[in-house]
């Protein structure tokens, strides 16, 4: 009986020998690179290799200059650990570099893998006469290469956007392309609209394979590792000036101005030169605080700055003339005396300056009356509605916005309130329904300043191969097809919006002593809300500069701010004096 159960016994044991030995031929003979989903030849090879990243593949952003917004490429001296246990050329590489022997051999000793060399705490940066010296060399193990670093300063966060591992977004948003799939995905702003432009291939790579004792495992060979590819990842150009971009963030920040931001554009094209919105944004953790949202494409509440919009349409409808008489004593009711504000009987141009309520009030009703889409129709014209972003064909997508999270605004939410009076006249002076982008305020100012001709506006003037040669350009382009203001209604415009600063009671009379003569329009809105028992506003001042001979337009805004205490009008002249400097030295180098 026990030599039966022996037998059994024996025959279990040598039968599940022989399923552990299939088990084993099968995960390494047969199915090693799709075991379980997973390629186990190469992760054994990953377990065996020391590799150093130089690049990530992702395409960047350069300013209008070429200048680098997102990153940086460091002419850097790549050692690798190996290199402690043989006998190289260590003191003619010192030499080249400019750096100690001891200095190399310490930082020999404490690498755990590839390393970039360093010189008081931070990377060596190399000439590019010693990276040619160093590479003819050809030491194994020692390479001078160009590698990617991101840059200390942050530019235009909310404008660029950010980027985030997303595999899953990846695949849906490109289920016909092979990705890494630890490619970055861009989730808001430019990395967002542009990121079928700036995916990567594959990362660039410097790696060596080692033995469990870290020595090379197949001599001393180091593999180049490259996607190979001369056209991608693209670069993206922007319009912005980096040099602005920094100023106009600090100015923000040096006048405390919480919710908000300004947008600069150069009145010539319409292109974005800075822009910045607050609260800031936290790069770990972007969504905190809304400070992931770009308040200046978002619509907001606009105030009296919507009377510029107004007076274009009474004037080219031939409702006023700059000689008209309006009762600035009187609410927008027409009947009820206004304590506060009054001023009168006004004219047209002194009712533009003092921003009378009445008189604004008093052409929106005659507007509407004559045509129920005046508004609309020359918000449109000026480039202020119902976006200001360009918008076009870009290859197989015939609707490619350049500003992503860009909102549609609005003057009515009921098309009805165009027959009640009261209704009206809130819409006039820029309440009730009315929002607007501070991005359309301000192409609102240089189409204005250009003449009346109304441009999307672009942030990004062209895409660039990797080899430098353009892939794609981003022309200026009307933003309307409807006829452009006329010349001469453009000229009383910006008369008007002169004497909103040079008027002795003109509400942008603080900006006469400015560097650069200013023409523009201030706006106080309304927004429904208190906080600690103050009512909150909108406080905006848009306009251009020099007024002779425009070449920015500028808008900016706090939001949600107690009255009286918003930062506006001193970001504004701040910016103004900025650029007067910025301008100045410039001409002194040239």
């Amino acid at each position: 009986m026990w030599k039966k159960r022996t037998i059994v016994t024996i025959v279990l044991i040598q039968a599940a020998l022989l399923l552990l030995i299939g088990r084993l031929a099968q995960i390494q003979l047969i199915d090693s690179e799709s075991f379980a989903g997973r390629n186990l030849i190469a992760e054994s090879v990953a377990q065996r290799t020391q590799e150093l990243t130089i690049d990530d593949g992702r395409g960047s952003f350069v300013d209008r200059n070429g200048r680098p917004l997102t990153k940086r490429y460091v002419p850097s001296l790549v050692l690798f650990p190996f290199l402690a246990t043989m006998k190289w050329p260590i003191e003619q590489v010192a030499r080249i570099a400019g750096v100690t022997v001891e200095d190399i051999r310490r930082q020999l000793e404490e690498a755990n893998g590839p390393f970039i060399l360093q010189q008081d705490g931070e990377p060596l940066t190399l000439s590019a006469s010693q990276m040619k010296q160093i590479n003819d060399l050809r030491i194994p193990g020692v390479f001078a290469v160009k590698k990617q670093y991101p840059l200390e300063t942050v530019y235009a966060p909310h404008l660029l956007g950010f980027t985030r591992k997303d595999e899953k977004l990846l695949r849906m948003r490109y289920p016909k392309r092979s990705l890494p799939p630890q490619a970055e995905v861009g989730i808001q702003g430019l990395e967002k609209a542009f990121d079928e432009f700036l995916l990567t291939d594959g990362e660039t790579k410097l790696l060596y394979h080692v033995d469990a004792e870290g020595r090379p495992l197949f001599g001393l060979d180091v593999k180049y590792s490259d996607p190979g590819n001369p056209f991608y990842p693209a670069t993206v150009q922007t319009t912005l000036d980096r040099d602005i971009q920094q100023e106009m963030e600090q100015i923000v920040d040096r006048y405390g101005l919480k919710k908000g931001g300004l947008v600069l554009l150069d009145v010539d094209d319409s292109s974005v030169l800075a822009m910045v919105s607050r609260p800031n944004m936290n790069p770990r953790d972007p969504y905190k605080n809304s400070g992931a949202e770009n308040q200046m494409v978002l619509p907001q509440i606009p105030g009296s700055v919507f009377k510029t919009v107004v007076a274009a349409a009474a004037l080219e409808e031939g409702l006023a003339s700059p000689a008209a008489m309006f009762d600035c004593s009187k609410k927008i009711d027409s009947t009820t005396l206004d304590e506060e504000h009054d001023y009168g009987m006004l004219n047209l141009a002194d009712s533009f300056a003092v921003s009378c309520n009445n008189a604004f009030a008093a052409l929106g009703k005659q507007l509407v009356r004559h045509d129920p889409d005046a508004l609309e129709t020359y918000a449109e014209k000026l480039g202020l509605y119902p976006t200001a972003g360009w918008e076009g064909a870009v290859y197989h997508e015939e609707h490619f916005r350049q500003f992503p999270e860009e909102q549609k605004g609005t003057i009515w939410h009921d098309k009805r309130d165009k027959r009640v009076p009261l209704a009206v006249a809130q819409t006039a002076i820029g309440q009730k329904d009315v929002r607007v982008s501070p991005l359309g305020v301000a192409n609102m100012m240089a189409t204005i300043a250009r003449g009346g001709e109304a441009l999307k506006v672009r942030v990004v003037d062209k895409v660039l191969y990797k080899n430098g040669t353009t892939l794609f350009s981003f022309s200026p382009e009307p933003a309307t097809d409807k006829e452009p203001l006329a010349p001469q209604t453009a000229r009383q415009l910006q008369q008007l919006l002169r004497g909103v600063v040079i008027n002795e009671d003109g509400t942008g009379r603080r900006f006469r002593s400015l560097p650069y003569e200013v023409a523009g329009k201030s706006g106080t809105a309304e927004t429904g809300k208190t906080k600690g028992g103050s009512e909150l506003i909108n406080k905006w001042f848009a306009g251009y500069f020099p007024a002779d001979r425009p070449k920015y337009a500028l808008a900016v805004v706090e939001l949600d701010c107690p009255s009286g205490q918003a930062a506006t009008n001193d970001v504004f002249a701040a910016a103004v004096e900025a650029l007067y400097a910025y301008d100045r030295n410039k001409n002194d180098q040239e």
